[in-house]
């Protein structure tokens, strides 16, 4: 028997059944960057998936957390709380100026989803133990966890077609917002809205209106997409119609990442459920939430007065620990300002450089979440043929050395199985130099990957020799 200190990369499974020599060992971090055992520097681009909220090495959240396992390293929460567990509800409910009443403190995205759907259905069930609804109604595209609930209301078809045999057929969905992929030829944006909810008010029609639970969606989506000014009022509005909740997946979005705190603040529409995670806790422990408005609290309390619901690890003390020291240096800092600022100048670098690029099709993001699709064609916006694997080698490409970032990407941007896009979603505390280096670093990635797709690298390479791929100017005014 070997000693416990000894590694064998074999023992470990995260995805790869063959081997692990793909992954790359990390020794530590700091900043913006990850430092590998071979020495070199990754500029962490994406804060692994949108998590790294506050950079690596942040320490004021490591004592913070290595003074709560002093405290206390475990309660049960169905027993007991601690005083970083309230604080941090305090401090989430706060900052929604009242529009949430409750937090509900989780480990991860998927779970925090998985539980916004089962307190949305028990919401219903204190009113009538008789309730027909169940059902749930999402959209096309969207991504809200791996468990098999979350797999059923999310559309990330690579991820979920293995285990359709397992995946309920109580959630339906309709068409995203999606304004590059979804508006038609000279349809204003009050024209798509309105037919976007009118999709929604015939699938509630359809399924019986008072068969759902809930719509769900995310503010804005894996892909960066942002709706069109007036969407999710009028989804609201349909929502209210037929006394179905509104569920919104702020896992990803959330937490200061798009500019403002809390997604929804953007929209003028407020959920009634919840779901936050990856920049909560940025990272120092795993970390979920749900944030409750006072309608469903008042549900509970006018029936069992319980939420049905409980997990070994919910309201884990050193979790919260971290989660609250992050949301003090979130706020002492003003990091979402600075997030704000540093969004704008890094969406006007991508447009700047990439907008004339052959084959990227759409830039968009807002705050420090910003995503790039590729197609095969501006035009027709005719995706990528699947095997030329873009967004492998986008990624790949980007771990090589002389490129040194790392990169978020995926596929089925255009139909669930098609099109490849990446995602830049830094640390909230980016400089402008921070953001001229990492946009500099992503041309350098897409000129080497389309450089090697044959017909289109004769694009790349064109559009690289007019436009300067390999340097970056600052565009003036756009930091500030």
């Amino acid at each position: 028997m070997g000693s416990i200190t000894e590694a064998s990369s074999e023992a470990y499974l995260y995805k790869h059944a063959h081997s692990n020599d793909s992954y790359l060992s990390v020794e530590s971090g700091s900043g913006l960057y990850l430092k590998l055992s071979d020495g070199r520097k990754i500029l962490d681009a994406t804060g692994g998936a949108a998590v790294s909220a506050i950079g690596h090495g942040n320490e004021r959240v490591q004592k913070a957390v290595a003074a709560q396992l002093k405290q206390v390293e475990y309660c049960y929460p169905g027993f007991f709380m601690t005083a970083c567990a309230q604080q941090l509800a305090d401090n989430l409910v706060k900052s929604t100026n009242g529009k949430m009443a409750r937090a509900c403190f989780l480990g991860s995205g998927s779970e925090a989803m998985e539980a916004a759907m089962k307190l949305a259905r028990q919401y219903f069930l204190e009113q009538s133990a008789e309730t027909p609804r169940y059902r749930f109604i999402a959209r096309d595209g969207s991504w809200h966890g791996a468990t098999i609930s979350t797999l059923a209301a999310g559309d990330f078809k690579a991820r979920k077609w293995p285990f359709e045999a397992l995946v309920s057929d109580n959630i339906s969905r309709v068409s995203a917002c999606n304004p590059y992929r979804g508006m038609k030829s000279g349809e204003t944006s009050t024209e798509y809205v309105s037919r976007l909810a009118q999709e929604l008010e015939d699938e509630f029609q359809r399924l019986g209106p008072d068969t759902v639970c809930a719509f769900i969606a995310e503010p804005m989506t894996l892909g960066c997409v942002t709706a069109v000014p007036g969407y999710f009022q009028a989804i609201r509005n349909v929502c209210d119609r037929y006394g179905a909740l509104l569920i919104f997946d702020e896992v990803m979005c959330g937490m200061g990442r798009t500019g403002t705190l809390h997604a929804w603040e953007q929209e003028g529409v407020v959920p009634d459920i919840q779901a936050i995670g990856k920049a909560l806790g940025a990272g120092y422990a795993p970390i979920s939430a749900l944030l409750v408005n006072e309608r469903i609290i008042a549900g509970l309390k006018e029936g069992s007065g319980f939420f049905t619901h409980g997990q070994t690890y919910q309201s884990y003390p050193a979790s919260c620990a971290a989660a609250l020291e992050v949301q003090k240096i979130v706020e002492e800092e003003s990091l979402v300002a600075n997030v704000g600022h540093m969004g704008d100048y890094l969406g006007a670098l991508l447009h700047n450089r990439l907008d004339n690029h052959p084959n990227v099709g759409d830039i968009r993001g807002r705050g420090l979440f910003w995503g790039i699709e590729f197609v095969a064609d501006r035009v027709s916006k005719k995706p990528l043929d699947s095997r030329f694997n873009v967004a492998k080698r986008l990624s790949s490409t980007g771990l090589q050395e002389g490129y040194n970032i790392s990169l978020f990407t995926a596929s089925g941007s255009a139909d669930g199985w098609h099109g490849d896009h990446c995602l830049l979603a830094p640390p909230y505390t980016v400089s402008t130099t921070d953001v001229e280096e990492i946009v500099k670093r992503v041309c350098k990635v897409i000129e080497a990957v389309f450089g090697s797709l044959g017909g289109k690298g004769k694009l790349a390479k064109d559009y690289s020799n007019a436009n300067g791929c390999n340097g970056v100017e600052r565009v003036d005014g756009a930091g500030h």
